[in-house]
């Protein structure tokens, strides 16, 4: 499994901490935003939509776990059918080993699979039974 960060979380992690600390004068940002803005850029500038969590400064990787801790562990809604042998769940869209091992994957293991399976965007979480993955 890949411990990596996605572009698309950097920007939720940014967005969210801009909502928290809002600029005072229009210009400056947050220390949060601004750690986090750096690693930001730098995937920009090289055109990459992941990165390896190490890179990030101490400052950044606090502000991405803040953020972190407000999205959901799970993406289970109670419909699992890997239990009736489906190699890759219709509720949720994790494989048999995602939902087996999901207590032991890292933060930035489920983020992976978050990403994943929110790209694909076609279990049953997001279409059929949307309203429990509300909960």
């Amino acid at each position: 499994m890949n411990s990596t960060i996605h572009v698309t979380d950097l920007e939720a992690a940014i967005n969210w901490w801009r909502e928290r600390s809002p600029s005072p004068d229009g210009v400056s940002a947050a220390p949060e935003v601004r750690a986090l803005a750096e690693a930001y850029a730098l995937l920009a500038w090289s055109r990459a939509t992941e990165l390896d969590p190490d890179s990030l400064s101490d400052a950044a990787l606090d502000a991405w776990f803040a953020w972190y801790a407000t999205t959901p562990d799970s993406p289970c809604i109670a419909i699992c059918s890997t239990a009736q042998g489906d190699g890759i769940c219709k509720g949720c869209g994790r494989t048999f080993d995602e939902v087996q091992h999901w207590p032991a994957l890292d933060p930035f293991e489920k983020r992976v699979v978050w990403h994943r399976i929110t790209s694909d965007g076609t279990a049953w979480r997001f279409n059929r039974y949307a309203e429990r993955a509300q909960r």
